[in-house]
C-alpha cells in the first residue's frame, strides 16, 4: 500500500491546539500518523452522491496534505478507485457475485494488484453504498486502522436507521438541549442553512439514513401545504447523501386540518382524506419516508377515541402509505390514567393486537417499559409480539441524564438493550436478533432514536453528548460493535489520537453512564425526578389531585420497611410478562441482578445484599460512588490539557463542575430523604450531606426554556 508518512505532524500538532468549537464533529480530519496515498481517484461514474463522496474525499486530502485530489476515469494510475457494480473499472477488478447480498447499503473496501501497482478498492451496488465506504475509508485512516491487507465487507443489520427529532414548529425543541431546532421553518422553503448539508453529512457518515423531522406531539400542520413545500426543500438536501424525509403525523389531522366531522380510521372520508393527503405528498416528495404516530398517548388523539385498535389507526394509514412503499411507524408508548402498573400497559394494549397489522406496519418500543430511564430491564414487548415488526427506539438526548451538562457516555446503554436476552424463542434470542430480523424475518427492519441535536455551535449542547449522536448510528450500523471501540473511533477523530489522551479518556466515557445510574437512581430506583423539567430530584413530589404514575412515590414506595416496586407475583406481577427463565430470575430478591433490585422489588431497609452489607448501606455507598466517580472524571480531564485546544477543554471542564455539583445535589436529596424511612445513619465512612433537606425541598427550577 502507498503511505505517506506524515511530514506535517508537527506543525499541525501546534496547529491543533488552537480554538476549536465543535462544529466539524468528528469530520475534522487532522492528520493521523500515516496518511494512505489517495492523491488520485479513479472513477468512471457521475450522480449527485457520487459527488459528495468525492467532495468528502477531497476535504479529507486537503484537511491532511493541504493538496487537491486528482479525478481519472481511468484506472493506470488510480490510487483509490470507487465504483458500483455498474463500473467498468470495478469490474475489471472484483468479480460481481462479491457484491452480491450486500444489499443497497452495504460496501468493500479492498487493497488490489492491478498492473503491479497497489490500489485500493471501494464497491457498491448503489451509490450510496460508495459514500458509506467512502466514509469507513476515512474513519480507518484517522484511527490509524488502515492495513496493508485491508478487506472489509460490510452490510448494515438495520434496513432503516433513524433519527426522531422532536422540534416543533415554533423552532422549540420538547427535550432538546442544545439551543433552537436546526429548522428554520419561517426561511424555508427559499433560504437554506448550510448546517442542513453538514447535518446530512454527519449522519451519512455513520449510516443514518433516515430522520423524522418534527415532534411525535405533532401538530397538524405539518401536513399542510405551505409545510409539505417547506419539508421537499430539506428532503432534496437530504437525498444525495442517502437520508429519506419521514413525518410524525397527528392522528386528528384530518378534523383538525381537514375540517371533517371526526377522524375515525373507519370512516370512509377520513380514510378518503389520508388516502389524498399520501397522494400529494409523493407527488411533492417521491421519495418520501412514511408516518410516526404518537396515538391515544398522553392525551394525544388517536383511533381508541373512536372505540378502535391500535391496528385499526395504524392500517389505514399504511393502506395509505402503501401504493409508494412508505411505512408506518407506530409507537408503543403508553401512558394512559389507569390503575394498571405503568411498567404493563404497553404490553397489556399491544399483545391483544399481534399479527393484526399490515406489512408496512412496524412497532416502534422504547428501550425501557417505563420512559427512557438511565436503567430500565428491556420492554417486555420485545419477543413477545412475534408476528409483528418492532424496532427499538433510545433516546440519544438526555431528558433523563442531566440534560446536556452531564456527561454520560450511552453505548453502553444501548448495548445493554440489544444485547439483552429475551428468551422468546429459547437461548439466544437478544432484542437485537429480533429486531434485526435474523431471529424472525420481517418485510421491515428499523432502529430509532430521538435526536439530541439543536442550533449550538458544538451541536449536541456538550461536546461529549455528540458521541451519543454517534454511537447510536454505528450500533443501528453494526450492534455487535462494543462500546469500546466506538468510544476509540470517535475520540481520534473529534480529539486526538495521542493514546495519553485515548484511554484515559476512553476510561472515563465507559465509566459516565453506570457514575449517572448510581448517583441519580441506582440499584433499580426510577423515575425519582423533579416535577415537569426532570433535572434534579424530588422523590418527595407529591402534586394534589395529580395522577399516581406522574408522582415518584408510585414508583420508590418507601416507607417503614423498605424501598422498591414489588412487581412480583405477589405484586403488580409485571415479571409475568417476561419468559422464563427472566419472569423466575426477577421474581425471586436473592436471583434478581442487583442493578434491577428495586425495580422488581420493594426490598426491607436491613435486607442482606451479595456483598454483606444491609440495602440501605449499599444505597448510601451507591450514590457516594457517583459523586467520586464523577470527581474523578474530573481528575482525568484536568490532566488532558496538554493535549486539546483550550476552549473544548475549558467547555468540558465547566460541564463537569456542573455535573459533580449535581451528583451531590442528588445524593443529598435522595439518601436525606430515603433516611426518614429508613431511620438508619449514612455510613460514618461516606462524606456527609452537604445540604439540608428543608433546603433541597425549596429549590425549583425554571427549566421552561428547554421545552
Amino acid at each position: 500500500m502507498r503511505y505517506i508518512i506524515n511530514t506535517f505532524i508537527f506543525v499541525m500538532f501546534s496547529f491543533l491546539l488552537f480554538a476549536e468549537d465543535g462544529s466539524k464533529f468528528w469530520l475534522r480530519y487532522t492528520p493521523p500518523e500515516a496518511i494512505y496515498d489517495f492523491s488520485t481517484v479513479t472513477m468512471d461514474e457521475s450522480s449527485p452522491t457520487l459527488e459528495k463522496a468525492l467532495n468528502e474525499l477531497t476535504i479529507a486530502w486537503q484537511s491532511f496534505t493541504e493538496k487537491n485530489v486528482a479525478i481519472t476515469k481511468t484506472t493506470d494510475t488510480g490510487s483509490l478507485i470507487i465504483g458500483t457494480a455498474k463500473s467498468k473499472n470495478i469490474d475489471s477488478v472484483i468479480p460481481s457475485t462479491d457484491l452480491d447480498g450486500l444489499g443497497k447499503d452495504g460496501y468493500i473496501i479492498r487493497n488490489i494488484n492491478k498492473g503491479g501497482k497497489q490500489s485500493i478498492i471501494i464497491a457498491s451496488n448503489t451509490d450510496i453504498g460508495i459514500l458509506y465506504g467512502v466514509f469507513h475509508f476515512l474513519r480507518l485512516i484517522q484511527t490509524n486502522q488502515l492495513s496493508a491487507s485491508v478487506n472489509i465487507v460490510e452490510k448494515p443489520k438495520y434496513d432503516i436507521r433513524i433519527l426522531n427529532h422532536w422540534d416543533n414548529l415554533d423552532g422549540t425543541i420538547e427535550r432538546g438541549y442544545a439551543g433552537y431546532s436546526l429548522w428554520k421553518w419561517d426561511e424555508l422553503p427559499n433560504t437554506l442553512s448550510p448546517r442542513y448539508d453538514n447535518y446530512a453529512r454527519a449522519n451519512a457518515s455513520i449510516g443514518i439514513n433516515a430522520t423524522v423531522l418534527n415532534n411525535v406531539n405533532a401538530s397538524p400542520q405539518i401536513l399542510s401545504k405551505e409545510y409539505l413545500s417547506k419539508v421537499k426543500a430539506l428532503a432534496e438536501v437530504f437525498r444525495p447523501y442517502g437520508i429519506k424525509v419521514y413525518l410524525a403525523v397527528n392522528f386528528s389531522s384530518p378534523k383538525e386540518l381537514g375540517g371533517l366531522p371526526d377522524s375515525d380510521p373507519l370512516n370512509k372520508e377520513v380514510i378518503k382524506w389520508w388516502n389524498d393527503k399520501a397522494k400529494e405528498i409523493y407527488s411533492i416528495i417521491p421519495d418520501f419516508g412514511g408516518f410516526l404516530v404518537k396515538a391515544n398517548s398522553e392525551g394525544l388523539p388517536g383511533p381508541q377515541d373512536y372505540g378502535r385498535t391500535h391496528a385499526d389507526g395504524a392500517n389505514m394509514l399504511a393502506d395509505a402509505l402503501k401504493p409508494y412503499n412508505g411505512i408506518v411507524m407506530w409507537r408503543a408508548f403508553v401512558y394512559n390514567p389507569s390503575s394498571e402498573d405503568r411498567a404493563k400497559q404497553a404490553y397489556l394494549e399491544f399483545m391483544p393486537l399481534d399479527g393484526q397489522f399490515r406489512d408496512n406496519v412496524i412497532i416502534q418500543i422504547k428501550n425501557g417499559p417505563i420512559d427512557f430511564q438511565p436503567r430500565e430491564p428491556f420492554s417486555p414487548l420485545f419477543g413477545a409480539m412475534q408476528k409483528t415488526p418492532e424496532m427499538v427506539e433510545f433516546q440519544i438526548t438526555q431528558e433523563y441524564l442531566g440534560f446536556s451538562n452531564h456527561l454520560a457516555y450511552l453505548a453502553p446503554l444501548f448495548k445493554e438493550t440489544l444485547d439483552s436476552d429475551t428468551y422468546s424463542n429459547g437461548k439466544g434470542s437478544t432484542v437485537a436478533k429480533i429486531t434485526d430480523g435474523t431471529l424472525r424475518p420481517h418485510h421491515l427492519t428499523a432502529i430509532a432514536a430521538v435526536a439530541n441535536i439543536g442550533e449550538d455551535t458544538n451541536w449536541c449542547g456538550h461536546h461529549f453528548a455528540q458521541s451519543n449522536w454517534y454511537a447510536f448510528g454505528r450500533l443501528a450500523w453494526d450492534h455487535q460493535l462494543t462500546s469500546e471501540q466506538i468510544a476509540d473511533e470517535w475520540i481520534k477523530m473529534t480529539f486526538s489520537n495521542n493514546k495519553d489522551f485515548v484511554n484515559p479518556v476512553k476510561d472515563m466515557m465507559l465509566a459516565s453512564r453506570e457514575a449517572v445510574v448510581y448517583y441519580m437512581m441506582p440499584m433499580g430506583l426510577h423515575h425519582i425526578f423533579a416535577f415537569g423539567h426532570h433535572y434534579g430530584p424530588e422523590p418527595w413530589c407529591d402534586v394534589p389531585n395529580a395522577r399516581p404514575d406522574w408522582m415518584p412515590w408510585y414508583y420508590h414506595n418507601a416507607d417503614s420497611v423498605g424501598l422498591g416496586f414489588n412487581r412480583t407475583t405477589t405484586g403488580s406481577n409485571a415479571v409475568s410478562q417476561y419468559f422464563s427463565p427472566l419472569k423466575e430470575i426477577y421474581n425471586d430478591p436473592s436471583r434478581c441482578p442487583e442493578s434491577l433490585l428495586l425495580w422488581f422489588h420493594h426490598i426491607p431497609w436491613n435486607y442482606k445484599m451479595k456483598n454483606g452489607r444491609i440495602m440501605w448501606d449499599e444505597l448510601c455507598y451507591k450514590y457516594d460512588s457517583g459523586v467520586q466517580q464523577v470527581r474523578s472524571f474530573q481528575k482525568t480531564w484536568n490532566q488532558m490539557q496538554p493535549y486539546i485546544d483550550q476552549q473544548r477543554f475549558d467547555d468540558v471542564k465547566s460541564k463537569l463542575e456542573i455535573q459533580s455539583k449535581d451528583a451531590v445535589w442528588w445524593k443529598d436529596a435522595c439518601l436525606l430523604y430515603f433516611q426518614t424511612f429508613s431511620k438508619r445513619p449514612i455510613p460514618s465512612d461516606i462524606e456527609p450531606p452537604v445540604h439540608n433537606l428543608d433546603d433541597l425541598k425549596k429549590i425549583k427550577l425554571d427549566m421552561t426554556h428547554h421545552n
